[in-house]
């Protein structure tokens, strides 16, 4: 005679699983296991150094809808210009870009990078 698999488990689980003991923990001594002799384990500060550019100037040009549109053109030299008006703007933006090569701290910056070079 054929019998069927049985479908479910007949293994008694009348036993529990004996409780969890409590066991004292050694005092921390020392460098945590597993750490290599000469390894720093803090954290050290970024030692990233940028690479001396920085902002001398710069142009800002809004034009709201249905508005005037303004700009203003600043410069680490002591520039700080303000124009409103369409034609106005036109004329500051080609101004800014020739004060970009006329600035007296960006000539003088250049001039002096020329001669450590070489």
């Amino acid at each position: 005679m054929n019998t069927p698999p049985p479908s479910k488990s007949t293994t008694p689980t009348t036993s529990r699983p004996p409780a969890a003991e409590l066991q004292s923990v050694p005092p921390a001594v020392g460098a945590p296991k597993g750490v290599a002799e000469g390894v720093p384990t803090a954290v050290l500060p970024d030692q990233q150094i940028g690479d001396g550019r920085h902002v001398t100037g710069g142009l800002t040009i809004r034009v709201p809808r249905k508005g005037t549109p303004t700009a203003t053109s600043w410069c680490v030299c002591g520039r700080d210009l303000f124009v409103s008006g369409f034609v106005k703007v036109l004329a500051l933006s080609e101004d800014h870009a020739a004060h970009r090569d006329a600035c007296p701290l960006r000539t003088s910056d250049t001039a002096s990078e020329g001669r450590a070079a070489a």
